[in-house]
């Protein structure tokens, strides 16, 4: 829960760099989040656009965008890779799966053009 809580903290820090940890566990804890609201949402009919989506859940999913943007670029950043990769996203199936990658890749060790190594801190 403190890397959840950390990424909300640096709220819209796009410098700098995050651990896989802060970016794995705050993407978990917000998966689980979206989905406990969706079946709130559909349980009491909190339903919009003819019910295809739940005012809960899309307001929780707005709430962390930023932070969700920031905590990715960040993490970009930690395997040595600009920001603007995030934009792989847009690129069916294999723009994802190449992002996943990047993302599940260890970081590297030491100094790199982002900043000091976050494991060592």
């Amino acid at each position: 829960m403190q890397w959840y809580l950390m990424v909300l903290k640096r709220y819209a820090e796009f410098s700098g760099r995050s651990r896989r940890k802060e970016y794995w566990y705050f993407t978990l804890i917000s998966l689980v989040i979206g989905i406990i609201l969706a079946i709130i949402s559909v349980s009491f009919d909190l339903m919009f656009m003819n019910g295809q989506y739940g005012i809960l859940d899309s307001a929780y999913q707005l709430a962390v965008l930023i932070p969700s943007i920031a905590v990715s670029v960040r993490r970009l950043h930690d395997t040595s890779h600009n920001g603007w990769w995030l934009l792989l996203a847009f690129v069916p199936v294999v723009g994802w799966i190449w992002l996943i990658v990047l993302m599940a890749t260890d970081g590297i060790s030491g100094e790199n053009a982002h900043g000091a190594n976050p494991k060592a801190a």
